[in-house]
């Protein structure tokens, strides 16, 4: 399989945080879930999207011949006709810097080769290359590709996903993932469907199936007061990893407001404005009930 093509919205280099050692991170576009603290907004929907600065726009036209759909008019320098097809020329040409793309269609071979210029720097740390999103397995045809490519020149991988995603797709990519970053996000499925707009029973139901295929998995769960930050919540998470199969560690990791400005600067409204960071001894907490139920913790990462 060799992937085709898929849209790509960021391409991290020296990742630290995406599993272990120094990584690359491949985020593709697209993505099932709605979470109020989505750090990544710009990743949700499917298609490429031109942002538009007006505050840093210097009136210079050039967007206008660069873009071959005529969606610009020497009069309308924002763009508010429906012949935007994303391609990003525009934003390609933009000498202030006042369009921006998100998403480009990338083969698997263009994608390796951004990710091979970093190889010296993830072999020496034990590192590697992780697929997220967005939602990868949204892509899965791209992200199977992907996976495919880096074991087949020998690259560790890692997986970052929600979970709300086809199980036959998961289960295709445990032999070619090294570890999944799986995300946890509240147990009771009707506050779930609440902050994130799904239910959840497919994502508990796919974590156990991943386990019992032989699947190594890193459970994450955003920490977020007022949210999933009460006990009871934390109870149940622990009772719930206790029982799966391929648990390794669970990453709590603390809500923080960044994602607000990137909500702002694309349109999207942000409904946890008035929501503040944890305390520590809230997560130490936290991390001391899943403890109980045998499960290794690390706060943040």
């Amino acid at each position: 399989m060799d992937g085709g093509t898929g849209i790509v919205f960021d391409i991290k280099r020296y990742a630290l945080h995406d599993g272990p050692g120094i990584r690359v991170s491949v985020h593709l576009k697209g993505c099932p879930l709605r979470c109020w603290w989505c750090h990544n907004p710009e990743s949700q929907r499917f298609n490429p999207q031109i942002l538009f600065r007006a505050d840093r726009c210097i009136g210079c036209g050039m967007c206008v011949p660069a873009c071959p759909n005529g969606a610009i008019s020497s009069d309308r320098f924002e763009d508010e006709s429906k012949l935007c097809k994303g391609c990003g020329k525009c934003a390609d040409v933009c000498p202030s810097e006042a369009r921006e793309i998100c998403g480009r269609r990338m083969s698997v071979a263009e994608v390796m080769e951004a990710v091979m210029k970093e190889r010296i720097f993830f072999e020496q740390s034990g590192g590697g290359v992780t697929i997220s999103g967005g939602e990868p397995f949204s892509q899965a045809d791209f992200a199977m590709g992907l996976l495919e490519e880096c074991k087949r020149n020998g690259i560790n991988t890692a997986v970052d996903t929600c979970g709300f995603v086809g199980t036959d797709s998961l289960l295709e990519a445990v032999p070619l993932t090294d570890v999944f970053l799986y995300d946890l996000k509240h147990m009771d499925p009707v506050a779930h469907k609440r902050y994130t707009g799904v239910d959840n029973e497919i994502i508990k139901s796919n974590m156990l199936k991943l386990g019992e295929a032989g699947a190594r998995i890193n459970a994450r769960m955003p920490f977020i007061p007022g949210v999933n930050s009460d006990a009871a919540n934390i109870r149940t998470t622990g009772e719930f990893l206790n029982r799966a199969r391929g648990v390794e560690l669970l990453s709590i990791l603390p809500y923080h407001s960044a994602a607000a400005d990137k909500h702002k600067r694309w349109g999207m409204e942000f409904n946890l404005g008035d929501v503040y960071p944890p305390t520590e001894n809230a997560l130490k907490s936290a991390a001391a009930i899943v403890e109980s139920y045998g499960i290794r913790t690390a706060i943040g990462g």
